[in-house]
């Protein structure tokens, strides 16, 4: 017997709620006492759950760091899937990447960004992720009957957007330096490809 959907519903607010208490637990706990000084032990019992129950919405100690790492990945993907036929690539993609630029340079977020500089293995771990919203971002464009390119083009030209995030991310004016990088990516998709 299936549940009906307001039940379904409930429970994937639930789901959600404790997904979001443990990641706002952990990054609490991380930014008073430092990364490597807080144990996945501790976050859940701050948290109030089961080691088990964190590590059924975290795979790794890291992940709890990028809790809208999936959100992120989601909106690359959209910009290329749900633009309307008209609307160019390039555009869509530079407008998702500056609602991430505001997103993650507000005054709120610096802390967590000095946190993820300062500690090898979060670093590593934003490494890894930026390659996978890549690729999901490639197989997005490489899809779109829109495109003429090659499936290496495309995968270059997804590349450049989701390192363009991290670049401006660093930069004493983020959303300018957003615009700029995006110049350089709308002129290498617009740049003849070789026979």
């Amino acid at each position: 017997m299936t549940e009906p959907p307001e039940q379904q519903g409930r429970r994937e607010r639930k789901k959600a709620a404790t997904r979001q208490k443990i990641a706002d637990t952990a990054l609490q706990l991380f930014l008073e006492r430092g990364y490597d000084a807080v144990g996945i032990r501790e976050v859940a019992a701050e948290a109030d759950v089961a080691v088990t129950t964190l590590f059924s919405h975290f795979a790794a100690k890291e992940a709890l760091v990028f809790d809208q790492d999936e959100d992120f990945e989601r909106g690359l993907v959209r910009a290329v899937t749900d633009r309307k036929p008209d609307d160019p690539l390039i555009p869509a993609l530079r407008d998702q990447v500056q609602a991430l630029i505001r997103h993650c340079t507000t005054d709120d977020a610096a802390p967590m960004w000095r946190m993820i500089d300062e500690t090898p293995a979060l670093r590593q771990y934003e490494a890894a992720m930026r390659l996978r919203h890549a690729q999901a971002l490639a197989t997005a464009i490489t899809a779109d009957t829109s495109t003429y390119h090659t499936a290496t083009a495309c995968q270059a030209i997804a590349r450049f957007a989701v390192d363009a995030f991290s670049v401006a991310r660093e930069s004493d004016d983020p959303e300018a330096t957003v615009d700029e990088l995006f110049g350089m990516i709308q002129a290498a998709w617009d740049a003849p490809t070789a026979p």
